[in-house]
């Protein structure tokens, strides 16, 4: 029997499908977002996965949030991973800073510096972990709006 290059029995949900760039100043901003949302719409429209437009709105906030952040407080570029597994994408962010954010405490009177605080609220999970260079912070959303997701997936890890 032959088989076709494409076909794998295993279902994409169950793959890993991913991409990943790197991006200096303030123009990486766009340009991550813009990667976020071609990722998304390749999920679509190649491989008919369910995207929510609730999803894309906030898989986009959370790269520009944590690219920002990256650019704005670590010195040289970043480097941003997206990854889909099991219904929910996982927004992965390096810099070379090693030092931790802190989500500072809600303050509606308060001028900015609420984008960690943002990410935290609206991701499925968040972590942050230093590398033996610098830190990379991760945050997950579901794909669909309706979507369960695996059991303790709610946690906060810090």
């Amino acid at each position: 029997m032959d088989h076709g290059q494409n076909e794998d029995p295993q279902p994409l949900v169950d793959r890993v499908t991913s991409v990943s760039a790197e991006f200096h100043g303030v123009e990486g901003i766009a340009a991550a977002r813009a990667l976020a949302r071609s990722f998304l719409a390749d999920l679509r429209a190649l491989h008919g996965m369910a995207v929510s437009a609730s999803a894309e709105g906030m898989v986009q906030l959370v790269v520009s949030e944590l690219v920002t952040n990256a650019l704005k407080y670590a010195p040289g570029p970043c480097l941003l991973y997206l990854e889909v597994r099991a219904g929910a994408v996982r927004v992965s962010v390096w810099d070379s800073e090693p030092c931790l954010p802190v989500a500072r405490a809600t303050d509606p009177g308060r001028v900015g510096q609420h984008g960690l605080e943002i990410v935290v609220a609206v991701c499925r999970s968040f972590e942050m972990h230093r590398e033996p260079v610098g830190k990379r912070i991760t945050a997950a959303l579901m794909l669909a709006d309706n979507a369960v997701g695996d059991e303790g997936s709610d946690d906060i890890c810090c």
